[in-house]
């Protein structure tokens, strides 16, 4: 995004200097040190520190853009961005949008709401990217004015890698490979991603489940109960942070992502599968399904560890007959970054 609205504008990123507490980040790292190092970003914001926040909305009101956009996932940063904007707004007159990943979180609390209130209130534009979002935001706000537009496929990932040479990278074997990727959290649903591995070994042969992301819990209910099914062998269970330039060995390798969801408004993973030509295997919950194509781009099903391992089945049975990479290919001309940064663009103007 900062590079297309960079043809044309000037931006200037103002990013975290601290973006978690560590005691509310239990993985490895926050950042990604191999981000591109030629983009104009000023890392001020520390989201437990008042007086950064200060700092931030100084330097703000000194670049006298014409909008500040904000990017939003959970309520933990709206008193930060809150009192940012509502300082910005008491020395400029500026449009501010917010860009929304999740409004209503995944793990509510009952103070919540009112913390995304707080924000919100300072706010002229939204764009939200799922219909489950759209309908969160008018829960709160039933006069918001805001776009919707599909989230956009991720392409700072770079390009697919030879399947073999990739899985020869990572170490795996087998002729079939299902990926579970990104953070774990309670709701994202790896437990039931386990008990379908554990049905599949019985029906699916000559294949691996490769999990792997950083932990935002205790990791060991995972790990034993990889060990009580006794599926060591086939689900390989990493607890690692993967930076942008490894994330293309993953999806390169992988015949298929698994999003086995309990709950949710949208995901990024599945634009990145997208972007690598990956089907998809999702849960029908919050707005997961809006961008799948049933049998075509990959398949719906219902967060239950059998409807899962039936839909894997189905995947390897059908993967022959269907041909995923160019549905994907086609059904990808909906999700360009051009007609995103031109919702943003239209905010501008107005």
């Amino acid at each position: 995004m900062y590079e297309k609205l960079s043809y044309g504008h000037d931006v200037t990123a103002i990013n975290f200097s601290l973006q978690y507490p560590s005691i509310l980040f239990p993985g490895k790292s926050q950042f990604d040190n191999n981000q591109k190092s030629d983009l104009n970003i000023e890392r001020i914001i520390n989201s437990i520190n008042p007086i950064s926040w200060h700092k931030a909305a100084k330097r703000i009101i000194e670049l006298k853009p014409d909008i500040v956009i904000f990017k939003y996932w959970m309520p933990f940063f709206a008193p930060s961005f809150g009192s940012i904007i509502r300082l910005i707004k008491k020395k400029i007159n500026i449009k501010s949008l917010v860009i929304c990943d999740n409004i209503i979180p995944h793990e509510s609390r009952f103070f919540d709401n009112r913390l995304t209130k707080y924000f919100f209130k300072y706010i002229d534009y939204f764009i939200v990217m799922s219909r489950s979002v759209e309908n969160d935001l008018l829960y709160l706000f039933p006069d918001a004015k805001y776009i919707y537009t599909p989230h956009p496929l991720y392409d700072i990932f770079g390009k697919s890698i030879n399947k073999e040479e990739s899985r020869s990278h990572l170490k795996i074997n087998e002729s079939k490979l299902i990926l579970f990727f990104g953070l774990i959290r309670p709701y994202k649903g790896l437990d039931l991603l386990i008990q379908a591995a554990n049905v599949l070994k019985q029906k699916l042969t000559d294949f691996k489940v490769l999990a792997i992301g950083d932990c935002y819990e205790n990791p060991e209910p995972y790990s034993n109960m990889i060990d009580e099914h006794k599926i060591n062998d086939i689900f390989d269970l990493r607890f690692e942070f993967v930076p942008h330039n490894k994330v293309s060995l993953y999806f390169s390798a992988a015949d298929i992502i698994v999003l086995p969801y309990k709950s949710a408004t949208q995901s990024g993973i599945v634009p990145v599968a997208y972007h690598f030509n990956k089907p998809v295997i999702v849960t029908n919950v919050g707005g997961l399904g809006e961008i799948v194509q049933e049998g075509k781009t990959g398949y719906l099903v219902n967060p239950d560890s059998d409807e899962i391992a039936n839909s894997i089945i189905k995947y390897y049975t059908n993967s022959d007959k269907i041909n995923f990479k160019e549905n994907i290919k086609v059904y990808n001309k909906n999700f360009s970054w051009d007609k995103f940064v031109e919702a943003i663009q239209s905010i501008i103007v107005k």
